[in-house]
């Protein structure tokens, strides 16, 4: 009865693994939707946003608004949004450099 088991799942896993690529994009068929190209200064100010909220996560100062924006400057990146991009890549840097800058604040002390 294992034996037969065996030989249908080996059988069924064969027959999907001939369908993985079923939809994968052939050598003649249309490139997909290239990306939307943005401004020097939108891409300039996504750089930066990056940079910082790198060195915030590095020093575990990452604000999580920090990482929201980051993230928004990098999908209206995907759809050619420079305004979009230079407003939430300026507020992901600024949050990131206040988190590293909030490091240095000294520590409070409790009970005296």
């Amino acid at each position: 009865m294992s034996k037969v088991l065996l030989a249908l799942t080996s059988v069924a896993l064969l027959g999907l693994s001939g369908c993985a690529d079923l939809y994968a994009n052939k050598s003649g068929d249309k490139p997909a939707m290239a990306k939307a190209a943005i401004s020097a200064e939108a891409q300039a100010a996504l750089s930066a946003a990056q940079a910082d909220v790198k060195a915030a996560k590095a020093q575990f100062a990452l604000w999580t608004t920090a990482d929201a924006a980051l993230k928004a400057a990098e999908k209206a990146a995907e759809t050619g949004d420079s305004a979009t991009v230079i407003k939430q890549s300026k507020l992901a840097s600024d949050h990131a450099k206040k988190g590293l800058a909030q490091l240095n604040y000294p520590m409070l002390k409790v009970g005296d």
